[in-house]
Protein backbone atom coordinates (compact mmCIF):
# COMPACT_ATOMS: atom_id res chain seq x y z
CA UNK A 1 0.00 0.00 0.00
CA UNK A 2 1.45 3.56 -0.57
CA UNK A 3 2.46 5.93 1.61
CA UNK A 4 -0.89 8.01 0.28
CA UNK A 5 -3.18 5.03 0.73
CA UNK A 6 -2.12 4.96 4.09
CA UNK A 7 -2.54 8.70 5.14
CA UNK A 8 -6.54 8.35 3.15
CA UNK A 9 -6.78 5.25 5.53
CA UNK A 10 -5.69 7.16 8.81
CA UNK A 11 -8.07 10.40 7.67
CA UNK A 12 -10.84 7.49 7.51
CA UNK A 13 -10.37 6.49 10.76
CA UNK A 14 -10.15 9.78 11.90
CA UNK A 15 -13.70 10.97 10.40
CA UNK A 16 -15.08 7.65 11.31
CA UNK A 17 -18.07 7.85 14.23
CA UNK A 18 -16.80 5.61 17.43
CA UNK A 19 -19.40 4.31 19.95
CA UNK A 20 -17.87 4.33 23.34
CA UNK A 21 -18.83 2.89 26.98
CA UNK A 22 -18.20 4.42 30.00
CA UNK A 23 -18.23 2.55 33.29
CA UNK A 24 -17.95 5.53 35.68
CA UNK A 25 -20.29 5.25 38.90
CA UNK A 26 -19.52 8.95 39.85
CA UNK A 27 -22.17 10.72 38.37
CA UNK A 28 -19.81 14.23 38.29
CA UNK A 29 -17.53 12.20 36.65
CA UNK A 30 -19.14 11.17 33.83
CA UNK A 31 -20.90 13.97 33.06
CA UNK A 32 -16.93 15.41 32.76
CA UNK A 33 -16.54 12.81 30.45
CA UNK A 34 -19.93 13.36 28.72
CA UNK A 35 -18.55 17.30 28.22
CA UNK A 36 -15.64 15.30 26.34
CA UNK A 37 -17.43 13.46 24.17
CA UNK A 38 -19.59 16.17 22.72
CA UNK A 39 -16.44 18.31 22.32
CA UNK A 40 -14.41 15.81 20.67
CA UNK A 41 -16.09 15.22 16.99
CA UNK A 42 -17.06 12.08 15.88
CA UNK A 43 -18.04 10.17 19.48
CA UNK A 44 -21.49 8.97 20.77
CA UNK A 45 -21.35 7.55 24.51
CA UNK A 46 -23.71 5.23 26.43
CA UNK A 47 -23.32 5.42 30.35
CA UNK A 48 -23.02 2.72 33.03
CA UNK A 49 -22.74 2.67 36.48
CA UNK A 50 -21.32 -1.42 37.22
CA UNK A 51 -19.55 -3.98 35.54
CA UNK A 52 -22.98 -5.93 36.12
CA UNK A 53 -24.41 -3.24 34.55
CA UNK A 54 -21.69 -2.75 31.34
CA UNK A 55 -21.45 -6.57 31.05
CA UNK A 56 -25.62 -6.29 30.40
CA UNK A 57 -24.95 -3.47 27.80
CA UNK A 58 -22.66 -6.02 26.23
CA UNK A 59 -24.05 -8.83 25.47
CA UNK A 60 -26.50 -7.19 23.10
CA UNK A 61 -23.97 -3.99 21.96
CA UNK A 62 -20.30 -4.07 20.95
CA UNK A 63 -18.99 -0.19 21.33
CA UNK A 64 -16.11 0.95 19.75
CA UNK A 65 -14.10 1.86 22.73
CA UNK A 66 -14.66 0.86 26.75
CA UNK A 67 -13.79 3.74 29.19
CA UNK A 68 -13.31 2.14 32.26
CA UNK A 69 -13.03 3.99 35.65
CA UNK A 70 -10.91 1.86 38.03
CA UNK A 71 -12.79 2.08 41.25
CA UNK A 72 -16.62 0.75 40.55
CA UNK A 73 -19.00 -0.79 43.43
CA UNK A 74 -18.55 -4.05 42.04
CA UNK A 75 -15.04 -4.37 40.98
CA UNK A 76 -12.00 -2.38 41.57
CA UNK A 77 -8.45 -1.52 39.80
CA UNK A 78 -7.57 -4.58 37.73
CA UNK A 79 -10.32 -6.78 38.13
CA UNK A 80 -12.63 -4.25 36.96
CA UNK A 81 -10.78 -4.61 33.79
CA UNK A 82 -9.74 -8.13 33.65
CA UNK A 83 -13.65 -8.46 34.12
CA UNK A 84 -13.98 -6.08 31.04
CA UNK A 85 -12.18 -8.36 29.41
CA UNK A 86 -13.99 -11.11 29.85
CA UNK A 87 -16.92 -10.01 28.55
CA UNK A 88 -15.35 -7.93 25.41
CA UNK A 89 -12.29 -7.18 23.24
CA UNK A 90 -12.61 -3.72 22.14
CA UNK A 91 -10.14 -0.97 23.22
CA UNK A 92 -9.96 -0.07 26.86
CA UNK A 93 -9.02 3.07 28.16
CA UNK A 94 -8.85 3.30 31.95
CA UNK A 95 -9.64 6.43 33.97
CA UNK A 96 -7.51 7.32 37.26
CA UNK A 97 -7.07 10.13 39.65
CA UNK A 98 -4.41 12.22 39.70
CA UNK A 99 -2.38 10.28 42.47
CA UNK A 100 -2.91 7.22 40.72
CA UNK A 101 -0.74 7.26 37.51
CA UNK A 102 1.10 3.86 38.26
CA UNK A 103 -2.27 1.78 38.24
CA UNK A 104 -2.69 3.42 35.24
CA UNK A 105 0.48 1.85 33.96
CA UNK A 106 -0.34 -0.99 35.71
CA UNK A 107 -3.59 -1.42 33.43
CA UNK A 108 -2.01 -0.83 29.84
CA UNK A 109 0.41 -3.64 31.35
CA UNK A 110 -2.71 -5.89 31.54
CA UNK A 111 -4.38 -5.04 28.73
CA UNK A 112 -5.72 -2.26 28.59
CA UNK A 113 -4.81 0.57 25.32
CA UNK A 114 -4.15 3.67 27.53
CA UNK A 115 -5.25 5.65 30.68
CA UNK A 116 -6.15 9.16 31.42
CA UNK A 117 -6.34 11.19 34.30
CA UNK A 118 -9.53 12.74 35.54
CA UNK A 119 -9.69 16.80 35.24
CA UNK A 120 -5.93 16.43 33.28
CA UNK A 121 -7.75 16.24 29.79
CA UNK A 122 -8.30 18.73 26.96
CA UNK A 123 -11.24 17.79 24.48
CA UNK A 124 -8.32 16.94 21.61
CA UNK A 125 -6.26 15.01 23.55
CA UNK A 126 -9.19 12.82 25.08
CA UNK A 127 -10.22 12.24 20.98
CA UNK A 128 -7.18 11.53 19.69
CA UNK A 129 -6.36 8.91 22.55
CA UNK A 130 -9.41 7.25 22.17
CA UNK A 131 -9.24 7.05 18.58
CA UNK A 132 -5.93 5.86 18.92
CA UNK A 133 -6.62 3.29 21.42
CA UNK A 134 -9.31 1.85 18.70
CA UNK A 135 -6.71 1.93 16.54
CA UNK A 136 -3.81 -0.54 18.30
CA UNK A 137 -6.16 -2.68 19.56
CA UNK A 138 -7.37 -2.97 15.76
CA UNK A 139 -3.24 -3.43 15.11
CA UNK A 140 -3.17 -5.78 18.26
CA UNK A 141 -6.12 -8.16 16.37
CA UNK A 142 -4.34 -8.36 13.14
CA UNK A 143 -1.04 -8.85 14.49
CA UNK A 144 -2.53 -12.15 16.18
CA UNK A 145 -4.44 -12.89 13.36
CA UNK A 146 -0.84 -13.19 11.71
CA UNK A 147 0.49 -14.98 13.90
CA UNK A 148 -2.29 -17.60 13.89
CA UNK A 149 -2.41 -17.84 10.28
CA UNK A 150 1.10 -18.14 10.24
CA UNK A 151 1.12 -21.38 12.80
CA UNK A 152 -1.08 -22.77 10.80
CA UNK A 153 0.79 -22.52 7.93
CA UNK A 154 3.47 -24.32 9.67
CA UNK A 155 1.11 -26.95 10.81
CA UNK A 156 -0.34 -27.37 7.55
CA UNK A 157 3.41 -27.86 5.99
CA UNK A 158 4.32 -30.43 8.79
CA UNK A 159 0.68 -31.93 7.93
CA UNK A 160 1.86 -31.99 3.93
CA UNK A 161 5.14 -33.69 4.43
CA UNK A 162 3.51 -36.74 6.07
CA UNK A 163 0.89 -37.01 3.65
CA UNK A 164 2.75 -35.98 0.53
CA UNK A 165 6.46 -37.78 0.97
CA UNK A 166 9.52 -37.97 -1.47
CA UNK A 167 8.94 -41.50 -3.16
CA UNK A 168 11.09 -43.45 -1.67
CA UNK A 169 13.13 -44.90 -4.92
CA UNK A 170 16.65 -45.46 -5.62
CA UNK A 171 18.59 -43.69 -7.84
CA UNK A 172 17.37 -44.91 -11.59
CA UNK A 173 14.76 -46.77 -11.02
CA UNK A 174 13.05 -48.35 -13.69
CA UNK A 175 10.07 -46.70 -12.80
CA UNK A 176 9.25 -42.92 -13.16
CA UNK A 177 6.92 -41.60 -10.80
CA UNK A 178 5.63 -37.36 -11.02
CA UNK A 179 3.54 -36.39 -7.88
CA UNK A 180 1.57 -33.62 -7.56
CA UNK A 181 -0.80 -31.68 -4.59
CA UNK A 182 -3.23 -28.79 -4.48
CA UNK A 183 -5.19 -27.56 -1.78
CA UNK A 184 -8.65 -26.38 -1.97
CA UNK A 185 -10.41 -23.27 -1.72
CA UNK A 186 -9.93 -22.77 1.97
CA UNK A 187 -5.98 -23.02 2.21
CA UNK A 188 -6.39 -22.76 5.81
CA UNK A 189 -8.18 -26.73 6.11
CA UNK A 190 -6.10 -29.30 4.87
CA UNK A 191 -7.55 -32.09 3.69
CA UNK A 192 -6.73 -35.95 4.11
CA UNK A 193 -5.56 -36.87 0.66
CA UNK A 194 -1.94 -38.89 0.92
CA UNK A 195 0.12 -40.48 -1.41
CA UNK A 196 3.33 -42.49 -1.22
CA UNK A 197 5.49 -44.36 -3.21
CA UNK A 198 8.27 -47.68 -2.41
CA UNK A 199 10.53 -50.09 -4.59
CA UNK A 200 10.94 -53.12 -2.73
CA UNK A 201 14.51 -55.10 -2.63
CA UNK A 202 12.82 -57.22 -5.42
CA UNK A 203 12.50 -54.32 -8.27
CA UNK A 204 8.48 -54.19 -7.61
CA UNK A 205 7.24 -50.70 -7.17
CA UNK A 206 4.53 -50.17 -4.87
CA UNK A 207 2.15 -46.99 -4.81
CA UNK A 208 -0.56 -45.68 -2.78
CA UNK A 209 -3.09 -43.14 -3.25
CA UNK A 210 -5.99 -41.92 -0.24
CA UNK A 211 -8.70 -39.83 0.91
CA UNK A 212 -9.46 -39.58 4.16
CA UNK A 213 -13.26 -38.11 4.50
CA UNK A 214 -13.54 -34.35 5.62
CA UNK A 215 -11.28 -32.06 6.08
CA UNK A 216 -9.16 -30.21 9.37
CA UNK A 217 -6.80 -31.40 11.33
CA UNK A 218 -8.45 -34.73 12.16
CA UNK A 219 -8.81 -35.65 8.55
CA UNK A 220 -5.31 -34.79 7.71
CA UNK A 221 -3.90 -36.56 10.90
CA UNK A 222 -5.98 -39.66 10.15
CA UNK A 223 -4.55 -39.50 6.74
CA UNK A 224 -0.68 -38.87 7.59
CA UNK A 225 -1.81 -42.29 10.03
CA UNK A 226 -2.61 -44.33 7.10
CA UNK A 227 0.29 -43.23 4.68
CA UNK A 228 2.91 -44.30 7.97
CA UNK A 229 1.35 -47.50 8.39
CA UNK A 230 0.96 -48.54 4.55
CA UNK A 231 4.72 -47.51 4.25
CA UNK A 232 5.47 -49.37 7.53
CA UNK A 233 3.66 -52.72 6.47
CA UNK A 234 5.19 -52.86 2.63
CA UNK A 235 8.86 -52.43 4.15
CA UNK A 236 8.38 -55.18 6.74
CA UNK A 237 6.72 -57.36 3.80
CA UNK A 238 2.98 -57.21 3.97
CA UNK A 239 1.04 -56.96 0.99
CA UNK A 240 -2.09 -57.15 -0.81
CA UNK A 241 -5.07 -57.70 0.96
CA UNK A 242 -3.51 -58.06 4.53
CA UNK A 243 -2.12 -54.78 3.67
CA UNK A 244 -5.45 -53.21 2.89
CA UNK A 245 -7.28 -55.25 6.05
CA UNK A 246 -4.39 -53.76 8.43
CA UNK A 247 -4.86 -50.71 7.36
CA UNK A 248 -8.45 -50.50 7.67
CA UNK A 249 -7.83 -51.40 11.12
CA UNK A 250 -5.27 -48.24 11.90
CA UNK A 251 -8.05 -46.04 10.41
CA UNK A 252 -11.08 -47.41 13.02
CA UNK A 253 -8.54 -46.66 15.68
CA UNK A 254 -7.22 -43.24 14.41
CA UNK A 255 -10.11 -41.81 13.55
CA UNK A 256 -11.91 -39.05 15.05
CA UNK A 257 -15.62 -40.24 14.39
CA UNK A 258 -17.41 -43.15 13.27
CA UNK A 259 -18.27 -41.99 10.46
CA UNK A 260 -14.87 -41.23 8.56
CA UNK A 261 -13.52 -43.36 6.11
CA UNK A 262 -10.77 -43.45 3.98
CA UNK A 263 -10.67 -44.40 -0.04
CA UNK A 264 -7.79 -45.64 -1.19
CA UNK A 265 -5.74 -47.47 -4.32
CA UNK A 266 -2.78 -49.56 -4.09
CA UNK A 267 -0.58 -50.61 -6.73
CA UNK A 268 2.15 -53.16 -7.47
CA UNK A 269 4.12 -52.44 -10.54
CA UNK A 270 6.84 -54.78 -12.45
CA UNK A 271 8.88 -52.86 -14.38
CA UNK A 272 10.40 -56.27 -16.21
CA UNK A 273 7.03 -57.88 -16.58
CA UNK A 274 5.60 -54.44 -17.76
CA UNK A 275 2.27 -55.40 -15.21
CA UNK A 276 0.82 -53.61 -12.48
CA UNK A 277 -1.64 -55.45 -10.03
CA UNK A 278 -4.24 -53.14 -8.37
CA UNK A 279 -6.56 -53.13 -5.47
CA UNK A 280 -9.43 -50.22 -5.31
CA UNK A 281 -11.09 -49.72 -1.86
CA UNK A 282 -14.11 -47.14 -3.02
CA UNK A 283 -11.03 -44.90 -4.76
CA UNK A 284 -12.70 -43.46 -8.04
CA UNK A 285 -10.66 -45.07 -10.98
CA UNK A 286 -7.38 -44.25 -12.71
CA UNK A 287 -6.62 -43.09 -16.64
CA UNK A 288 -4.89 -45.18 -18.02
CA UNK A 289 -2.50 -43.62 -20.77
CA UNK A 290 -1.04 -45.18 -23.86
CA UNK A 291 0.81 -43.41 -26.90
CA UNK A 292 -2.27 -40.64 -27.92
CA UNK A 293 -5.08 -43.25 -26.37
CA UNK A 294 -6.09 -41.88 -22.88
CA UNK A 295 -9.35 -44.20 -20.91
CA UNK A 296 -10.66 -44.45 -17.66
CA UNK A 297 -10.84 -47.41 -16.07
CA UNK A 298 -12.19 -48.32 -12.54
CA UNK A 299 -11.08 -52.20 -11.96
CA UNK A 300 -13.00 -54.28 -9.72
CA UNK A 301 -12.86 -53.17 -6.29
CA UNK A 302 -14.59 -53.29 -2.44
CA UNK A 303 -16.17 -50.57 -0.01
CA UNK A 304 -14.14 -47.81 1.22
CA UNK A 305 -11.63 -48.64 4.57
CA UNK A 306 -14.36 -48.20 7.57
CA UNK A 307 -17.48 -48.87 5.73
CA UNK A 308 -17.46 -53.08 6.49
CA UNK A 309 -14.57 -53.82 9.14
CA UNK A 310 -13.72 -57.24 8.96
CA UNK A 311 -15.57 -57.98 6.19
CA UNK A 312 -14.32 -56.40 2.80
CA UNK A 313 -12.43 -57.60 0.14
CA UNK A 314 -10.90 -56.00 -2.06
CA UNK A 315 -9.64 -58.23 -5.35
CA UNK A 316 -6.44 -57.85 -7.08
CA UNK A 317 -6.62 -56.60 -10.86
CA UNK A 318 -4.11 -57.68 -13.37
CA UNK A 319 -3.14 -54.72 -15.49
CA UNK A 320 -0.65 -55.75 -18.30
CA UNK A 321 1.49 -52.55 -19.56
CA UNK A 322 2.54 -52.35 -23.04
CA UNK A 323 5.68 -49.92 -23.92
CA UNK A 324 4.48 -46.49 -23.65
CA UNK A 325 1.88 -47.47 -21.31
CA UNK A 326 1.60 -44.78 -17.85
CA UNK A 327 -0.84 -45.08 -14.80
CA UNK A 328 -2.10 -41.78 -13.60
CA UNK A 329 -4.11 -42.24 -9.98
CA UNK A 330 -5.70 -39.27 -8.65
CA UNK A 331 -8.40 -38.38 -5.88
CA UNK A 332 -11.95 -36.96 -6.45
CA UNK A 333 -10.53 -33.09 -6.33
CA UNK A 334 -9.72 -33.65 -9.74
CA UNK A 335 -13.32 -33.89 -11.09
CA UNK A 336 -15.55 -33.33 -8.02
CA UNK A 337 -14.86 -29.20 -8.88
CA UNK A 338 -17.95 -27.19 -10.43
CA UNK A 339 -17.36 -25.95 -13.95
CA UNK A 340 -19.51 -22.86 -14.13
CA UNK A 341 -21.78 -20.35 -12.39
CA UNK A 342 -24.43 -22.95 -12.30
CA UNK A 343 -22.37 -25.89 -10.40
CA UNK A 344 -22.30 -28.29 -12.97
CA UNK A 345 -19.61 -31.19 -11.27
CA UNK A 346 -16.86 -31.74 -14.16
CA UNK A 347 -17.14 -35.37 -13.73
CA UNK A 348 -15.22 -38.55 -14.39
CA UNK A 349 -16.30 -38.49 -17.94
CA UNK A 350 -15.79 -34.50 -18.08
CA UNK A 351 -12.39 -35.55 -16.76
CA UNK A 352 -11.60 -37.87 -19.29
CA UNK A 353 -12.52 -35.38 -22.19
CA UNK A 354 -10.62 -32.67 -20.85
CA UNK A 355 -7.38 -34.59 -20.39
CA UNK A 356 -7.95 -36.57 -24.31
CA UNK A 357 -7.55 -32.40 -25.55
CA UNK A 358 -4.66 -31.82 -23.40
CA UNK A 359 -2.10 -35.23 -24.23
CA UNK A 360 1.42 -34.00 -24.12
CA UNK A 361 4.10 -36.66 -25.09
CA UNK A 362 6.24 -35.32 -21.89
CA UNK A 363 4.63 -36.73 -18.84
CA UNK A 364 5.40 -33.50 -16.46
CA UNK A 365 3.55 -31.33 -18.74
CA UNK A 366 0.66 -33.33 -19.33
CA UNK A 367 0.06 -33.17 -16.02
CA UNK A 368 0.22 -29.88 -14.85
CA UNK A 369 -1.21 -28.39 -17.84
CA UNK A 370 -3.90 -30.79 -16.63
CA UNK A 371 -4.01 -29.60 -13.50
CA UNK A 372 -4.17 -26.07 -14.81
CA UNK A 373 -7.31 -26.71 -17.13
CA UNK A 374 -8.80 -28.00 -13.86
CA UNK A 375 -8.07 -25.13 -11.45
CA UNK A 376 -9.16 -22.76 -14.05
CA UNK A 377 -12.69 -24.55 -15.05
CA UNK A 378 -13.11 -23.93 -10.96
CA UNK A 379 -11.97 -20.97 -10.70
CA UNK A 380 -14.92 -19.73 -12.83
CA UNK A 381 -17.07 -21.21 -10.17
CA UNK A 382 -15.25 -20.41 -7.32
CA UNK A 383 -12.01 -22.36 -6.54
CA UNK A 384 -11.46 -25.93 -6.06
CA UNK A 385 -13.55 -27.19 -3.40
CA UNK A 386 -11.46 -29.86 -2.56
CA UNK A 387 -7.83 -30.65 -2.10
CA UNK A 388 -6.24 -33.20 -5.14
CA UNK A 389 -3.55 -35.73 -5.57
CA UNK A 390 -2.24 -37.16 -8.28
CA UNK A 391 0.32 -39.83 -8.81
CA UNK A 392 1.51 -40.66 -12.22
CA UNK A 393 3.65 -44.16 -12.78
CA UNK A 394 5.61 -44.86 -15.87
CA UNK A 395 8.04 -47.51 -16.62
CA UNK A 396 11.02 -46.26 -18.39
CA UNK A 397 11.54 -47.40 -21.93
CA UNK A 398 14.71 -48.90 -21.15
CA UNK A 399 13.41 -51.34 -18.25
CA UNK A 400 13.70 -54.67 -19.30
Amino acid sequence: MSVYADDAAGIVAELQELAILLVEDDPGDAALVAELVGDAAGLRMHWVRSIADAGEYLTSQVPDCVLLDLHLPDAQGIQALARIHFHTDVAVVVMTGLDEERTGLAAVAAGAQDYLVKGRVEPELFGRSVRYAVQRKQAERATVALQASQMRAQENARLERGLLPTPLLPTGSAVEVISRYRPGRDHALLGGDFYDVVQDHAGLVHAVIGDVSGHGPDAAATGVALRLAWRTLLLSGIVGMRQLQLLERVLLAERADRQTFATATTVVLDPVARTAWVRRAGHPGLLVHSGEELHWLEVPGGPALGFLPEHAQWPSHELPLPIGTSLMLLTDGLFEGCVNADKDRLGEQGLLELARGMINPAPERFVDDLITRVEDLAGSAGGLEDDLAILYLRCRPEAS
